[in-house]
This record gives structure tokens, C-alpha cells and sequence, in this order.
């Protein structure tokens, strides 16, 4: 994504309509919103609201991003798509120059933890391919 997150922009609160609207990219309001109504069909069903809570904690993660780097949430689509356009070509995608390892540690990984903070998250990090 592109090199200068926006560190000074408040993140969205952990609730539904703040996160939608903390979605700058038209790509990813598209996917929160077909998401979203997948997720509360799920839920109607079976009357759990694990589900749910697991759908706003993943998609709170995709908002802070785009809080934090709105630009590169654009960059990463426009890449996408150009991906897709070599393969449908039968071309080989360009390969990054950094490792997982890397792109993580620029993107703060580690302020973000999926689950409790322990050693589970540490070491889903640590066991990334080089």
C-alpha cells in the first residue's frame, strides 16, 4: 500500500455504521455490505451471534486501514485488477520484492491483534513464510 499511512486520523468505533462509513473505497463497502447480509441470514438461522461479532471485528480491521491509508486501499484494488487482468491474458503476475514478513511489520501488524493479546497471534506472525 502506499508509504505514508495516516497515522493522526482517529480510528472508527467498533460498531456497524461506523465502520461502513470509515470504508473509503467503493470495493470495500460493496463487500461489507454483501457480507453484512450474508452474515445476518447466518445469524436468523442459527440465532448465534458469534457470526456476527466475528464480522465486525474483521471488518473494523479492513476500516482502520482504510482510516490509515486510504490511498493504499485504492492502490491494493488497482493492483488487484491488474493482476487479474495478466492472468485472464495467461501472463504471470509481477512478484513483490518484500516477504509477508516484511509487508506486515510496514503495515503495523502488530497493533492489531485478531483474538486475546498472548502468544497465539506472536506466533501466527512468527510462523509466516519468509
Amino acid at each position: 500500500m502506499s508509504a505514508q499511512p495516516q497515522e493522526s486520523s482517529p480510528l472508527p468505533e467498533k460498531n456497524l455504521r461506523a465502520i461502513r462509513h470509515a470504508l473509503v473505497v467503493p470495493q470495500d463497502r460493496d463487500g461489507f455490505d454483501v457480507g453484512l447480509d450474508h452474515v445476518l441470514t447466518e445469524v436468523r438461522a442459527s440465532l448465534d451471534l458469534g457470526r456476527l461479532n466475528e464480522f465486525i471485528h474483521t471488518w473494523w480491521l479492513i476500516a482502520c486501514d482504510s482510516v490509515r491509508d486510504p490511498v493504499g486501499r485504492r492502490e491494493m484494488y488497482e493492483r488487484a485488477a491488474r493482476v487479474q487482468e495478466l492472468t485472464a491474458a495467461g501472463q504471470a503476475p509481477p512478484r513483490g520484492s518484500k516477504t509477508w514478513r516484511e509487508l506486515l511489520a510496514e503495515r503495523g501488524a502488530g497493533q492489531y491483534v485478531i483474538g486475546e493479546p498472548g502468544p497465539t497471534a506472536q506466533t501466527q506472525i512468527a510462523a509466516l513464510p519468509q
